[in-house]
Order: C-alpha cells, then sequence, then structure tokens
C-alpha cells in the first residue's frame, strides 16, 4: 500500500510539517509494510517560504525586521535557485527570460513580518497595523542577491494597501508639513497629503501566490471581508473604505496608473498589499493553489499513491473551493484514490456527495482551548482508531 500523507497547518496549533510527521508515525506503527511518503502543504501562510525552500534544496536567512505594531520580529526568508525549482513551477512563475538558472529567488512569507498570528488578540486593530516588515524582507532578500521574489501572503494583521512596505521599498508619504509619515498605518492616513518618489528601479521582478478573488473595496474588497477577522469594528467600515478609496487614487494618480487596479480581482489580497505591489512594483499575480501543486509536484505523487492523506485546521466549504487539501481530496476522489480527511472541525452540509472519508479529531464536548495544545496527541489517535486491525 502506498499512502500519500499530504497536511496544511492546523492553525495555532500544529504546523503542516508536524501534522504529517504526526499521522506518519502514527499510521507506521500500525502498517509498518506501507509505503508512507509525507508531503506538507501550505497556502501561502504559515510555512510557505519554508515548506518550498525544503522541497528545492535552498536555504532559510534569518533578519530582524518591524512587526505588524511596531515591533521586531526575526523571521526568515528562503533562497532557491531557479533551476532547482520544477519546471512546471517555473512556467507558472513566468520569470524574465534573462534570469539565469543558477540565479537565487527569494521565498517570502508575508505573515512572519506582518501577521495576525505576531499579535494577541488585544493587540489586532487594521487602523494601527503595518506592512513595513514585509517590505523589509523584500528589502533583505535584494541585499542576498534575489534576482526575483514570490511572496505568499496568507495571514495578515494589516489593510494598509501595502504602503507601509512601499515606504521600505522607497515610496514617501508626506504631511502638509513636508514631513514624512511612516510608518503609514490606516489611523495616520489623514496626515498623508502627498506623494514622493517611488521605489527602486532595480527591485526585482515579484511574483504574489494568492489565492482570493477580491477586489481592493467595496461589499467583497479586502476590509469588507477580511477586516473583522483582524479587529475591524463592523461601525467602522465606511470610514476605512472611504480612506483606503482616497489613498489608493493618490497612489495610482502619483505612479500614473489606472484606478482600475483597484477592481482587479485579488487586488484586496492581504489588505491590498497586492493593489500596492501592483500598482508600484508591476508585481505580478498568481495561483498559489497551482504553483505550490507544480512546485510540490503534487501530481506524480497522487498518481503513485493508493491512498491519500490530508486535513487541516478547520474543513469546511470553503476547503472545497479549489486549494489546500481540499483541491488536493478532490483531485484524488477523481482519480479513484481512497481518500482521508482529519481535521480539528469538519463543517459540510453534505458529507456524503465529496466521496470523502472525514474524520473530526476533536471531541464534540472539548474546548477550543484544550483542543489545540492537544491536537497531535488527537490525531494520532484518530489515525489508529481509523486504521487499526479492529477498525
Amino acid at each position: 500500500m502506498r499512502v500519500l500523507i499530504a497536511f496544511d497547518k492546523f492553525k495555532d496549533s500544529l504546523t503542516a510539517p508536524a501534522a504529517c510527521e504526526t499521522a506518519a508515525t502514527a499510521l507506521a506503527a500500525l502498517k509498518p509494510a506501507w509505503s508512507i511518503q509525507q508531503c506538507p502543504l501550505t497556502d501561502g501562510g504559515e510555512g510557505f517560504a519554508a515548506i518550498l525552500t525544503q522541497t528545492s534544496h535552498g536555504q532559510m536567512h534569518r533578519c530582524t525586521v518591524t512587526g505588524p505594531r511596531g515591533q521586531p520580529v526575526e523571521p526568515s526568508i528562503g533562497l532557491v535557485q531557479l533551476k532547482n525549482i520544477p519546471s512546471a513551477a517555473r512556467e507558472i512563475l513566468s520569470l524574465p527570460p534573462d534570469i539565469p538558472t543558477d540565479a537565487s529567488i527569494a521565498l517570502i512569507e508575508m505573515a512572519t513580518a506582518s501577521g495576525l498570528a505576531l499579535l494577541a488578540s488585544d493587540e489586532r486593530d487594521p487602523w494601527q497595523t503595518t506592512t513595513l516588515g514585509t517590505g523589509e524582507l523584500i528589502q533583505f532578500a535584494r541585499s542576498q542577491g534575489a534576482a526575483a521574489i514570490l511572496l505568499g501572503v496568507g495571514g495578515s494583521a494589516t489593510n494598509d494597501l501595502g504602503l507601509g512596505a512601499l515606504n521600505a521599498m522607497g515610496l514617501q508619504l508626506h504631511d502638509a508639513q513636508n514631513q514624512s509619515v511612516t510608518p503609514p498605518v490606516p489611523q495616520t492616513w489623514p496626515r498623508i497629503v502627498k506623494l514622493a518618489s517611488t521605489i527602486d528601479p532595480a527591485t526585482p521582478p515579484i511574483r504574489i501566490a494568492c489565492d482570493v478573488a477580491n477586489p481592493l473595496l467595496g461589499p467583497n474588497g479586502a476590509a469588507a471581508i477580511y477586516g473583522p477577522q483582524k479587529g475591524l469594528r463592523a461601525e467602522d467600515l465606511p470610514k476605512l473604505e472611504a480612506k483606503s478609496a482616497r489613498l489608493a487614487t493618490l497612489l495610482c494618480a502619483h505612479l500614473g496608473k489606472s484606478p482600475d487596479t483597484m477592481t482587479t480581482p485579488g487586488a484586496g489580497a492581504a489588505g491590498g498589499i497586492a493593489f500596492g505591489l501592483m500598482t508600484a512594483a508591476d508585481a505580478q499575480l498568481l495561483s498559489g493553489n497551482e504553483l505550490v501543486s507544480a512546485w510540490l509536484d503534487l501530481d506524480t505523487h497522487l498518481a503513485q499513491a493508493d491512498l491519500v492523506i490530508t486535513g487541516e485546521g478547520s474543513f469546511d466549504t470553503s476547503s472545497l473551493n479549489g486549494k489546500g487539501p481540499g483541491a488536493l481530496a478532490t483531485r484524488a476522489v477523481g482519480l479513484g484514490k481512497t481518500v482521508h480527511v482529519f481535521a480539528g472541525r469538519i463543517d459540510l452540509p453534505d458529507i456524503g456527495e465529496a466521496g470523502l472519508n472525514l474524520h473530526p479529531i476533536t471531541p464534540a464536548t472539548m474546548p477550543l482551548a484544550e483542543a489545540l495544545p492537544a491536537a497531535s496527541r488527537l490525531l494520532s489517535e484518530s489515525i489508529s482508531a481509523t486504521f487499526s486491525p479492529d477498525a
């Protein structure tokens, strides 16, 4: 029996590699003759840089940057040689042809510098959070000789249109007295009356791994959809929308870019950093799920597997909308594979139609506060119960 174990993270509990290792250990104890392959998944958030860097035999490099509330944080970026990235993934990246194959490509995980997980619940406030540290990571990648940058934007704590990142990259924002406003968090936006300079033209090509289609503004925009989880109060949404529209228009005018960029699907990703980087750095959006699948060679792994085990912290209808474990599970079922999904929480209205074997690992009576630190044990026990000889 050939088994593919491919988990995404259990948020606030287990990393994707840890979940895979936990499941593999439990399964190997029961089925020592089975061939088990681990393939941790990532959606552009936690684990994005480390997982893809390790897969391509690259190296992680640590630095100190500004966190989402101004505190110092110490994230790492990955550097991999272009020639070590699978050809299918290189095609999706669509980098300029003059980049040599031995050039370094930087993998940056926005969440490690500007992420929600870096803040306590009472610190989460999109009026006060900045992407400055993400821009500093981009600058650090340049200093390390990166010829191109791949940015994963999951798990952000911000809604600053990427202005903090652009500030770190050279854009200046001034008040009426011509004083710099930095970092340009939304709370300070009323002071900003003009922009100056722009980002360094030598900035490497930027690709953004993104699986959301939200525009910058409106009922499906960055603030409306993702603001509440970042601490935005419902009554403050109209005010933040109006201020975002003003600053976005100011940025487009300063750089001579069309305001239509605001309506581009995905422009609202990670509080609008996609909009900011597209406008100021000609960044290109690409499907994170397609890229990761190609990078990890999931099609080959699926073809070789008889049994697929996957999952994440919460598996619900959104999981089946084309990304992460849901996409993997759907593809595996289509190939006729047996698929088991293990998740801390499973919420699907029609679980029979998906052709999946679903296993919620958390007892119904267990509070979340108890379940999170116990996730490794719960996953191991659920694997054992499912595949034991008596099951």
